[in-house]
């Protein structure tokens, strides 16, 4: 957004660039960007608080009434107001300590998890009216198989007309992250962020999974599964050095 800023203003049209990354905007140099310290995907706040996103948007627009130069980038005051952790969330599942580690296993206890989890992903759907589940096409149970096909080896049939099998990984596994963490808010929990985080991450097959996937593409040849790898984990879930 803070490079195309540019685009739009040589033809005329005033633009505010809404940052998740800092030193990204102080780099491209858009004429306006509001800094918000948000986590990712998240550049208007946490989702539902129309208040606090009113907040932001009248930031950044507000931005529009002041020309001090070529470059303007302010900070967005205010933090995430779900980043404090809610002590009474309980996570769905946990994975057990010393769980499975040869892929044919984890694909076992990933099947049986996501399956375990559809009860509550259904109660998460109704509470909230949305799912953001649906990037392929194919029902939760259907993107399980996929992924725990892909964890007993490489596989070269896709589910996914007119995509290639490690692109419909990709997608699938964007799904199976979305499944998971709208289950875990089934029953009016508000988890921060990084309690979600901690959880899929941390206690989950489909986080244990994920990662054995994107080691799997690594070692591989093929580019193309390299560059999908990089989707399946955050940067700020890698283990050092990774």
């Amino acid at each position: 957004m803070s490079a195309l800023a540019h685009y739009l203003e040589e033809e005329g049209i005033a633009s505010v660039a809404i940052a998740l990354i800092r030193p990204q905007a102080e780099n491209t140099r858009p004429p306006r960007a509001l800094w918000v310290p948000f986590e990712l995907g998240r550049p208007l706040g946490p989702p539902s608080d129309k208040v606090f996103q009113r907040r932001v948007i009248l930031a950044a627009l507000g931005m529009l009434e002041r020309s001090p130069g070529p470059v303007l980038i302010e900070d967005f005051p205010a933090d995430d107001p779900r980043e404090a952790a809610d002590p009474a969330w309980q996570s769905p599942s946990a994975r057990l300590e010393g769980g499975a580690a040869d892929g044919s296993a984890l694909a076992a206890e990933l099947t049986a998890e996501l399956h375990g989890l559809a009860r509550a992903y259904a109660q998460s759907c109704t509470e909230r009216g949305r799912s953001t589940v649906g990037l392929t096409g194919l029902a939760p149970a259907a993107c399980a198989d996929y992924a725990a096909a892909w964890l007993r080896g490489p596989t070269s049939a896709s589910p996914v007309m007119d995509m290639s099998p490690v692109l419909a990984l990709r997608f699938v596994s964007d799904d199976l992250k979305a499944f998971a963490l709208e289950a875990a808010l089934a029953g009016g929990g508000k988890p921060s962020s990084r309690q979600l985080g901690d959880w899929l991450w941390n206690q989950t097959a489909l986080g244990t999974a994920l990662h054995a996937l994107r080691r799997q593409l690594l070692a591989g040849d093929d580019e193309r599964a390299k560059a999908v790898a990089a989707f399946l984990v955050p940067a700020l879930r890698l283990p050092p050095g990774s």
